[in-house]
């Protein structure tokens, strides 16, 4: 994780990796998206879990924020700070945003992002990307309230299996 980072919107924190609570709910949150019709795949065994804690907590540009109600964690966000050989500097991309299906539509997704974009500026990138799926256009009106637009020259997301 980046040293430093802070929070200042009332119910989003930094994950905690030395909290159980916070690795418990991240690895159970992840599941969950990974069951969600918006993600895929299976879910995380036990040690994939180890893997996904100690792989965000160890990473030096990761960022990990909980948005929390009361006492419980509710949604996540994750993202990466990278750099941009055509803009010579930082550029920060959101990887994954998931909030529980009980406290969506209630601003979560809104304060992650927002913390996520004060962050972004605290450490002056130029810019935030993310990957949406086509059929997700609940997420696509989220991030066009939020100023997002698709990129002006548009792009495929391509993978390799390794």
């Amino acid at each position: 994780m980046i040293d430093g980072i802070t929070t200042d919107i009332e119910g989003i924190e930094v994950c905690d990796f030395t909290n159980p609570y916070h690795c418990g709910r991240l690895c159970e949150m992840v599941n969950n998206f990974i069951l969600d019709p918006m993600g895929f795949g299976k879910p995380l065994s036990d040690r994939k879990k180890l893997h996904l804690l100690d792989g965000l907590e160890s990473h030096p540009m990761s960022i990990v924020l909980l948005a929390v109600e009361g006492e419980k964690v509710v949604g996540f966000v994750s993202a990466f700070i990278n750099f941009s050989t055509f803009l010579a500097a930082p550029v920060m991309n959101v990887h994954d945003i998931f909030v529980e299906n009980e406290y969506r539509r209630n601003g979560w997704s809104v304060k992650l992002f927002n913390q996520l974009i004060r962050i972004a500026q605290t450490k002056r990138c130029a810019k935030i990307t993310l990957e949406v799926r086509k059929d997700n256009t609940y997420a696509q009106h989220l991030y066009l309230k939020l100023g997002f637009h698709e990129s002006d020259s548009p792009m495929f997301f391509w993978v390799k299996e390794l």
